[in-house]
């Protein structure tokens, strides 16, 4: 399926630091409760992810990743998810992160 340019500039992808991550014993899957600092224009922002696979809880913060900031505002379970952290499928269905290859600095949009 095809889409416009125009459309896809209308997703807001930015880079955020992940600040904080806990367990979140309340979904349904396997998942964290991250909240991550998009910087001064977006701020500190909520989200839930199903990485507890590949991820250790303590390998999470301070880490870069990769997220669509102009989404509505999602609940899960008892959690208010405010963007929406992006990721691959391996072939196990386990889900890697976007993230960047170098420090680049946080509330950056993508190009």
């Amino acid at each position: 399926m095809e889409i416009e340019f125009a459309n896809f500039l209308k997703v807001d992808i930015r880079v955020g630091i992940i600040v904080k991550a806990e367990e979140f014993p309340e979904a349904r899957k396997p998942a964290y409760k991250l909240l991550i600092d998009f910087g001064e224009e977006i701020g500190l922002k909520k989200s839930s992810a199903q990485i507890t696979d590949l991820y250790d809880i303590s390998d999470l913060e301070g880490k870069r990743i990769a997220a669509v900031v102009n989404f509505p505002p999602r609940q899960i379970g008892p959690v208010m998810s405010e963007v929406l952290v992006l990721g691959f499928s391996n072939e196990k269905g386990h889900i890697s992160l976007v993230v960047p290859d170098h420090a680049v600095p946080i509330g950056n949009r993508l190009h």
